[in-house]
């Protein structure tokens, strides 16, 4: 019997693997009575289906735009849920509703969080650990992201807390669209030049940024980023640091092939994707309550360690559907 519900959100939805995820950690943990699916819906069809849910529901996964459309039905809970207006995640509190007409159940408390941020930098660190690589946290290391949309944003926002970087480097095809993000490098990373643009299309300025950064993440989805492999695989540059491409379809991308054969190393965004899932779900089954995973680091790396079952269970069962 179902007792507890949760659901990813979004359109399109069928592709997700959130419920590959949440349901193989509710296995491991032995909580036979929850259930996690995915649900077809649009902006225009959020508030209805809040609106219909019974207090069998436990929590939300959001995709956009629907992290941006949640953010008047809740409170944001976590250092950049509040920040960037922007929430991935959402836990409901059924134990004191509210009468309202429109919510036939009652009007549950809900709390929003961000867990793409956090996902992101648990993907550097789990690959740091992996690859034995060492960064002193003194700022002095570069980083750069190539695109300058929303997942660009939660990027900066991981790397800004990542005490080894100090400047990062936006490569975009419009350069300055993204006015949130030369603040959002300002605020949160304290060296005199924090951040800086080019334009995708300048090779020569591309190449130079990542040969220089100890972090490259791709934000540019599907095929986009395959131009930018095919000026690396016919440089001569040397690549040092570590790419994070978001993609994870198809695995390895064409832009980690090529920077893997120039002398980097490389991972695919299904890290990412696995990190932002465990948090979720230690926020919807309470295991973690009220707790603000973006600004609790130890915690997080007492939880996320390799002998953790429920980040194996999750980790095994990502692989098995990709």
């Amino acid at each position: 019997m179902i007792n507890h519900r949760c659901a990813v959100l979004g359109r399109p939805i069928a592709h997700s693997l959130s419920p590959v995820l949440h349901n193989a950690a509710y296995k491991a943990l032995h909580l036979d009575d929850w259930f996690y699916d995915k649900h077809e819906v649009d902006e225009g069809d959020l508030d209805a289906f809040l609106k219909s849910l019974d207090s069998s529901w436990a929590g939300l996964s959001l995709t956009m735009p629907l992290k941006r459309t949640i953010q008047p039905y809740g409170v944001p809970t976590n250092l950049w849920a509040r920040e960037l207006k922007v929430a991935n995640t959402a836990v409901f509190d059924w134990s004191n509703t509210t009468d309202d007409p429109a919510w036939p159940h009652g009007k549950p408390d809900i709390k929003l969080y961000n867990t793409d941020v956090v996902g992101i930098q648990l993907a550097f660190d789990h690959a740091n650990r992996e690859l034995a690589l060492h960064h002193q946290p003194n700022r002095a290391g570069k980083a750069l992201i190539i695109g300058n949309g929303n997942t660009a944003t939660s990027a900066l926002a991981a790397l800004s807390m990542m005490s080894e970087i100090g400047h990062v480097t936006i490569a975009a095809r419009h350069p300055g669209k993204n006015t949130a993000l030369r603040p959002l490098a300002e605020r949160y990373i304290a060296t005199a030049a924090p951040y800086s643009e080019i334009n995708i299309a300048d090779e020569e300025a591309l190449l130079a940024a990542a040969q220089e950064s100890i972090y490259v993440i791709n934000t540019i989805p599907g095929h986009a980023a395959d131009g930018i492999a095919t000026g690396i695989s016919t440089s001569q540059a040397t690549l040092t640091g570590l790419l994070l491409d978001v993609v994870y379809d198809p695995r390895p991308t064409q832009l980690m092939t090529a920077w893997r054969a120039h002398g980097g190393n490389a991972i695919g965004g299904e890290g990412m994707l696995l990190y932002q899932a465990l948090i979720q779900v230690l926020l919807m089954t309470g295991i973690w309550d009220n707790d603000p995973p973006s600004d609790a680091d130890k915690r997080l790396q007492d939880t996320t360690t390799e002998d953790d079952q429920l980040e194996i269970a999750m980790r095994n069962a990502l692989e098995e559907a990709l």
